[in-house]
């Protein structure tokens, strides 16, 4: 417990540490008090329309989805806010300088549909920016009409307010939020005010007396690269979340469609255990009853709702591969085991490091099996590419009572450093493992494991488990190599795993599971562009690497012509630092070419941008650019990859933050026989 209550101690050190640095800013804004205390002592749940409709929002909508937060079970899970985002009112203020619902999308008004909310035991929240129109420019914004639009909103009955940033007019941020703060302190309504600059300003040094909750980056869009872009940016802000004031990596893209349910499943985790606002950003009247049952996991919902308010923290972060940890008002500790690669691994970490007391054994909740197992300290599964474990850990208790935590499955060997084991070209033998791991207190016995090829595919088995009784942290493996024939190229198919092992009281164990691999492609015959080729393994710090365009921003296909200092390219790759990028070139290829810079695509107020860049052979550098600023012209680069299997393209962040850094390979090209 002693460790556990230094890992609290620290949360709440750094949180102070935080609170003495905006204490010279909010002396120099207007003398006033901050919010009424007590509201969102847990993160808010709840619904927003924007991810969904855009402006395209009336009152029916608005009331469907209170509808279905009563009939799906959302509210008795703890959604409870209903929240209309922009696009709600008339284009101008009414004679008495308030605003109005639309009268064609919003006819009874906005008192009537919040009294609806009301009805259905939910509450009613509202969207405006701090400028003089909000973001879509189809409403006034509430700049220097705080005081009116505050009153307005308590007259309606409003328990949220959402309030953006754009056209600001440039006055600084913690003036107009904090003029916002008074005016709805002054209705005598209890209203929870959510900040949404973006992260522009650093809110979490200032929000904290402020508002309740504030956006630490910019929105979030439908996709994996984007859910994890902003994983990355709200994670190191843990110190600064807590009840009544949270940090909001922004809304809930779950059931919108653009992403797995592996992936929407690590949304969910993640946002739990970072303590993030929950606001579902999906047409509900849409969501499919797989991606329902994600959002109404009580488990993980709990986690972020518990009553400690602590922001879970990054305990390790390496190769992708992260454990999350938060602790719990109970004493317990949950842990997020967080995959970002396209791979399948094996992320363990133990009690010691989650600061638990010593016990002879440990009950692990698992939230999203549902199921409780029993470890004598070490906690560890194989995640699947893009998904997260998530565990809820108990020391002593019944740990006796559940059966053993046992990690089994499938792993490759990487035959080359950074390139994905489950890349295996036809014709070229491969290895692969599969083992069993006892973390219980209690031996599991004649464990056994197999895996099957595809019909047509060599497999011969190297070795095979030695030991009958497996004790706390002992392992079972077998080993096989494995060789895709002639005529598999360009395919994905899967190899087939099991494990079997006995217990003592929990009978036979089996556990199964098919792991893709790919066998790439034959590389191209003669010069071939890089943009009109297949890679096979992509990270990217922003959005995702464009063909023959500019990174632009999350979406795909927003970017401008490839430009570096003024020159154009017709052909090329536009990725964003930090990046990798893994073509296959199977020994047939010797040279490849291309000049690279920092692309011209960034605002004239943000004139910055370095990186570095380099290209590997088979794991070997063979080419590299040195230091490139957005001053500087496109350096060509030529690298020999005569004989490689596999060459990789690196883009660094040039040691000083990733920032506007859109490098480009410009003009990239292969030459092979």
């Amino acid at each position: 417990m002693a460790n556990l209550k230094r890992l609290a101690k620290r949360f709440g050190a750094a949180v102070s540490a935080a609170a003495m640095v905006f204490t010279v800013p909010v002396l120099a804004a207007p003398v006033a008090e901050a919010l009424p205390d007590g509201l969102a002592l847990t993160p808010p749940m709840g619904f927003n329309n924007w991810n969904t409709t855009g402006c395209k929002i009336d009152e029916k909508m608005i009331r469907d989805m209170a509808d279905i937060f009563v009939d799906k079970g959302l509210k008795a899970a703890g959604y409870q806010y209903v929240n209309v985002d922009d696009c709600w009112a008339e284009p101008q203020r009414n004679a008495e300088g308030k605003l109005e619902g639309n009268k064609l999308t919003f006819p009874s008004g906005m008192k009537a549909l919040g009294d609806y909310i009301h009805s259905k035991g939910l509450k009613f929240g509202i969207y405006t920016s701090a400028g003089t129109v909000t973001c879509a420019k189809t409403m006034p914004g509430g700049l220097d009409h705080e005081d009116v639009d505050a009153q307005t909103f308590a007259d309606w009955g409003v328990d949220y307010l959402k309030y953006d940033n754009c056209n600001n007019q440039g006055r600084p941020a913690l003036e107009r939020y904090t003029k916002m703060r008074d005016a709805l302190k002054k209705t005598g309504r209890q209203i929870v005010y959510s900040l949404c600059e973006w992260g522009d300003n650093k809110p979490w040094e200032w929000g904290k007396d402020v508002g309740h909750l504030w956006r630490t980056t910019g929105d979030i869009k439908d996709n994996w690269s984007s859910m994890l872009n902003i994983v990355k940016k709200n994670a190191p802000l843990a110190p600064y979340g807590g009840p009544g004031h949270w940090n909001d990596p922004d809304m809930l893209e779950i059931g919108n469609g653009g992403m797995s349910t592996v992936e929407y499943e690590s949304h969910m985790s993640l946002w739990s255990i970072m303590a993030a606002p929950l606001l579902i950003g999906s047409d509900l009247r849409k969501v499919s009853k797989e991606n329902f049952e994600v959002l109404l996991n009580q488990e993980v919902i709990a986690i972020d709702q518990d009553a400690k308010g602590v922001q879970g923290a990054v305990l390790s972060q390496k190769d992708g591969h992260w454990v999350f940890a938060k602790p719990l008002a109970n004493g317990d500790v949950a842990v997020a085991l967080f995959n970002e690669n396209t791979t399948s691994a094996t992320i363990g970490t133990n009690v010691a490091a989650l600061g638990l007391p010593r016990s002879p054994g440990y009950s692990v909740r698992d939230l999203w099996k549902h199921k409780t197992y029993q470890s004598a300290g070490q906690i560890s599964a194989l995640v699947p590419p893009h998904g997260t474990a998530m565990f809820r850990i108990k020391a002593g208790g019944d740990w006796p009572r559940h059966e053993p935590l046992v990690g089994a499955g499938l792993e490759f060997a990487a035959t080359v450093s950074g390139v994905p084991g489950d890349l295996v070209p036809a014709g070229k033998p491969f290895e692969a493992t599969v083992s069993v791991t006892n973390h219980a207190r209690l031996p599991i016995f004649a464990p056994k494991v197999s895996l099957t090829a595809p019909a047509g595919w060599k497999i011969e088995q190297l070795s095979r488990p030695r030991k009958w009784i497996l004790g706390a942290d002992e392992s079972a493996t077998g080993r096989w190599r494995i060789t895709p024939p002639a005529g598999s190229e360009g395919t994905v198919t899967a190899l087939h795993s099991e494990t079997r092992y006995d217990t003592l009281g929990f009978g036979r164990i089996e556990q199964s599971g098919d792991s893709p691999v790919t066998v790439p492609a034959a590389p191209p015959a003669g010069a071939a562009y890089a943009s009109d080729l297949r890679w096979y393994a992509e990270k990217n710090g922003y959005g995702n690497i464009e063909r023959d365009m500019s990174n632009g921003g999350i979406p795909d296909k927003d970017g401008k012509p490839l430009t570096i200092n003024g020159v154009r390219y017709a052909k090329g790759l536009g990725a964003h630092a930090p990046s990798e990028l893994v073509f296959y070139t199977g020994g047939r290829c010797t040279a490849f070419s291309t000049d690279v810079g920092i692309d011209d695509e960034k605002e004239p107020a943000n004139l910055r941008g370095s990186a570095t860049f380099e290209v590997y052979s088979d794991g070997k550098k063979t080419a590299g650019s040195g230091l490139l600023t957005y001053l500087d012209p496109a350096s060509h680069l030529t690298a020999d990859i005569t004989g490689a299997q596999y060459v990789k393209l690196v883009v660094t962040d040039g040691g000083d933050g990733n920032s506007y850094d859109r490098g480009d390979w410009a003009g990239a090209r292969f030459t092979c026989q």
